[in-house]
């Protein structure tokens, strides 16, 4: 066998002869290879990362090279012994490193080694599929992503746009939360409401959320946590852009949120972080995960965070604790188990509903300062998630596989709520504003199934990929609102507020609501070989809908297609064209008492997308149509039971394009950014115009070599044009407001003390930027964040 001998980089430029390297004492070589280091070892060519791990280890390495040729690496972070980082590197092939007697390791086949070490290779398999970003020190996910498909597929051989937000850059940027990864996210716009309830948009509409592959529902009027999710527990966020009703079901067109939690490892790791910022934001972190017995076939891993912040509005706080557990069990050398829960409690109090009153009775923009809290210091909004899941994965020797997916959640929220927020207030005296109380307890249970299998099958001499699956999705929404309608008597003059009065408490219902949904569907994709370079992706998903309770509907039979194709141009770059659609249920009816069809969001996207580096650099370039269907207008009629009838028309019509680029141009600058354009139409009149028609994100990392290698400095922008919408003036009538196109920026820098302690400092809204966002339904506003710096501890273990 041609043999590669791989030693430290030292090794190799020393003067060393041949001879004195093979004499080189084995006890002191056995002693380096089992003690743990420190390694950054970006993701590339297999054979390029063992080279570079082998010499950073000071270890021989020999294997042939016809091998590795066609591998790639996710690449090694964090600290590792010579064996753990061998097994890490080569996670997910058939290869295996052996240590030899002399000190040195060889790389064999999987099937020539050990039995033990066979069967653990055949689970490794099995998991590495996830396309875990952990650990790659990349922003570009180099893994396979089943967000869009099922299938498993590379970003480059989706034909889709799908935008990931890694685990390396959430620890770059210090993104602790949702709203700060969707910050960072291409194309992405957030809509704040009020202090708890940020709300999404992509491409004009609305966006989905999963965890983990499953479908939760989310209502910004009775928000209960989907968007103040903590990332501690997650490994990346995966966001497929238009419509996805194949993998969703029923749901909004614009994009689906698809949040990946973390796995156990087989080695174990840890870390411990500690971070103090401004406004007395105080947060720690621990997370653990290893094997739970000898042979590694039980694996777990627990995380808990906590936070304790003040924010830039006046007595406003929130506390967030976080915990999550999981266990990975290999039942067989083919059969893997994976069960665990999580929870998160939002505990916040100052809270805002809705923001402030864009103008002064005058008609005036009502300019108050960016700390002013129109809320009482007892106002609150808790948001509570409870999750608890079980998967079972199973490899079959012909290469298909079994998966099934259950998931229990709860979605809580109890709003008491108080704000003076309502009326235009009199600069002269103050006079003219009015409070408004309300409350609202509920709660969302959310039970879901999901089984699929998938495999290759072979069909006029080419093989071809299949997945066929189902999928139970079963939810129970209730809600109770009630009042105080004594309210208050004497309230202090407008712009004297400082939410200091007594918490209401005689509160009475006056509403409650509950209901029922059923979304239910068999599915199939499959992924046709038509030739080497050309492949066609169809799909097909039948779905049953019902809701009961406040209002009633019955959908039988919905169709979804899917239909892709991509076109390699060559080894770098691809061409793909695709159709896919997804449905929403009305529950409104026609002058003849028929129940409207559901809108149905079409989405056709075309584009490039190419793979530099190895795979460590992601590019795409795409151009898209999204058409609403049976969008429910007035018709001016009556239904037959005497309620207000509604015709189907064509709806909102958004026409535009990405461009994103992520990943790394050398092992040292690592980069995420993008631009989008979009224009909204209904009946050519523009919508939709609270989200910018442009926006431009671009962050970046860059680690210097030589004597500065321990340092790690990075910073980014983001720029959205100008938005508007119609408001009320108490002065003017309706009016158009606008909002100035600006520009924001941010900043980071760590500092590796040792192999185990990293120091770090984030700010963000560096220069200060002042820009707010708008709120038309309640005619209010809400101030961004002024700038703010955290600086935090890491201990690797």
């Amino acid at each position: 066998m041609l043999a590669v001998q791989l030693a430290t980089a030292a090794l190799a430029i020393s003067a060393m002869t041949p001879d004195a390297a093979l004499a080189a004492d084995t006890a002191a070589a056995a002693e380096a290879a089992g003690t743990p280091r420190s390694y950054r070892i970006p993701p590339g060519p297999l054979t390029d990362a063992l080279g570079r791990f082998a010499a950073e280890a000071g270890v021989a390495l020999s294997f042939d090279p016809a091998w590795t040729a066609s591998l790639q690496s996710r690449g090694l972070q964090g600290s590792h012994s010579a064996e753990t980082g061998f097994a890490t590197l080569l996670r997910g092939t058939d290869l295996a490193a052996e240590r030899q007697p002399g000190g040195g390791f060889v790389l064999r086949r999987i099937s020539t080694v050990t039995g033990q070490e066979s069967a653990l290779a055949a689970v490794t398999v099995t998991a590495a599929r996830d396309g875990a970003t952990e650990g790659t020190g990349s922003y570009a996910q180099t893994g396979p992503s089943s967000s869009a498909t099922k299938l498993g597929l590379t970003l480059r051989e989706t034909p889709q746009s799908i935008s990931v937000v890694t685990r390396q850059k959430m620890d770059d940027f210090g993104l602790n939360s949702i709203n700060q990864v969707i910050e960072h996210t291409p194309g992405l716009t957030i809509h704040t409401l009020d202090s708890e309830r940020p709300d999404y948009s992509v491409r004009g509409f609305s966006a989905n959320f999963q965890y983990d592959g499953i479908s939760v529902p989310y209502n910004s009027a009775y928000a209960a946590g989907n968007t103040l999710s903590d990332m501690a527990i997650y490994d990346r966020v995966e966001v497929v852009k238009g419509s996805t009703g194949l993998v969703n079901g029923s749901g909004e067109p614009g994009a689906t949120i698809n949040l990946i939690r973390k796995r156990p490892t087989r080695d174990f790791q840890g870390h411990a972080a500690l971070s103090v910022g401004r406004w007395n934001n105080y947060r720690g972190e621990l997370d653990v995960s290893g094997p739970l017995n000898e042979a590694g076939s039980l694996r777990g891993r627990a995380v808990a965070a906590y936070q304790d912040t003040e924010s830039h509005l006046d007595h406003h706080r929130r506390k967030v604790p976080v915990f999550y557990g999981v266990l990975e069990a290999d039942l067989t050398p083919s059969t893997l188990l994976t069960v665990g829960a999580d929870y998160q409690d939002t505990d916040p109090r100052g809270s805002t509903w809705s923001g402030i009153q864009i103008f002064d009775s005058n008609g005036d923009f009502n300019d108050r300062p960016r700390s002013f809290n129109p809320a009482t210091r007892w106002s609150r909004w808790i948001q509570e998630t409870r999750s608890a899941f079980v998967k079972l994965e199973h490899q079959f020797d012909n290469e298909w596989s079994a998966r099934l997916h259950l998931n229990h959640q709860i979605n809580s929220q109890e709003a008491h709520l108080g704000t003076y927020s309502f009326g235009n207030p009199n600069p002269a005296d103050g006079s003219g504003a009015n409070f408004l109380d309300e409350s609202h307890v509920g709660k969302t249970r959310s039970n879901a199934a999901d089984i699929y299998a998938s495999g290759p099958f072979q069909l006029l001499g080419r093989r071809h990929e299949l997945v066929l699956g189902a999928s139970i999705n079963k939810r129970r929404w209730s809600d109770t609102g009630s009042y105080d309608p004594a309210g208050y008597t004497n309230l202090p003059n407008y712009y004297d507020w400082d939410g200091d009065v007594p918490e209401l408490t005689q509160r009475v219902p006056y509403d409650y609501r509950q209901e029922t949904t059923r979304d239910n569907g068999l599915y199939t994709t499959a992924r046709w070989n038509l030739r080497d370079d050309l492949k066609l992706i169809t799909g097909l998903r039948v779905s049953n809908y019902s809701r009961s309770g406040d209002t009633t509907m019955r959908e039988r039979g919905v169709t979804t297609p899917y239909l892709g194709v991509v076109y390699d141009i060559n080894d770098t770059f691809s061409a793909y064209a695709s159709y896919t659609d997804i449905f929403k249920p009305q529950s409104v009816q026609d002058e003849q008492g028929k129940t409207l069809d559901p809108l149905v969001g079409k989405n056709y996207e075309a584009g490039l997308k190419g793979e530099f580096f190895g795979g460590r650099l992601n590019a795409s370039a795409a151009i898209f149509r999204l058409k609403q269907d049976n969008y429910a207008q007035l018709s001016g009629g009556l239904t037959p039971s005497g309620g207000r009838a509604y015709r189907a028309i064509d709806g909102v019509v958004t026409k535009g394009y990405e461009l994103e680029l992520s990943g790394e141009l050398t092992p040292q600058w690592r980069l995420q950014g993008g631009f989008t354009h979009r224009v909204s139409r209904r009946h050519d009149e523009k919508v939709g115009t609270t989200s910018p028609e442009d926006q431009f994100s671009f962050f970046a990392s860059y680690q210097p070599s030589g004597v500065l290698n321990r340092l790690t400095v990075g910073g980014g922008a983001r720029w959205q044009a100008k938005t508007w919408d119609n408001v009320r003036n108490p002065v003017q009538g309706t009016v158009k407001h606008t909002m100035p196109a600006y520009w924001l920026f941010d900043a980071m820098a760590s500092y590796r003390v040792n192999d185990k302690v990293t120091a770090s400092l984030n700010i963000r809204n560096l220069f200060d930027k002042k820009y707010y966002t708008l709120f038309p339904a309640y005619n209010t506003y809400m101030w961004g964040a002024p700038r703010s710096y955290s600086v935090s501890l890491r201990y690797d273990f």
